[in-house]
């Protein structure tokens, strides 16, 4: 649990840098990240260790989450700065994800 407290408070400060250079829809776009990703490693950390179909299935359903966020960003701000935003706030915690689920 703890692992999971540092993940979102990185988040939460990639979100405040997204913010101080994108403005309101980098925020946006940054808090969906956030959010996509927290819940996309709640869903995969009880089953890192299972068999390789479930660990999959867990592992498919992250991604179908984080593709929803970036939909869902779409759909609520249609600007440049919201996707930069996602996208600046999602890479970063997504290459360290493998450090929070271990």
């Amino acid at each position: 649990m703890k692992a999971f407290g540092v993940l979102a408070a990185l988040g939460v400060g990639l979100v405040v840098v997204a913010t101080l250079l994108g403005g309101r829809a980098a925020a946006i776009g940054g808090s969906v990240a956030l959010i996509a990703q927290l819940w996309a490693v709640m869903l995969l950390r009880p089953k890192m260790r299972a068999p390789n179909p479930e660990f999959m299935a867990r592992w498919l359903g992250g991604m179908g989450i984080r593709l929803l966020g970036v939909g869902i960003v779409l759909i609520v701000s249609r600007t440049v700065p919201a996707l930069l935003g996602y996208v600046g706030v999602l890479l970063p915690l997504l290459f360290l994800e493998t450090r929070f689920l271990r």
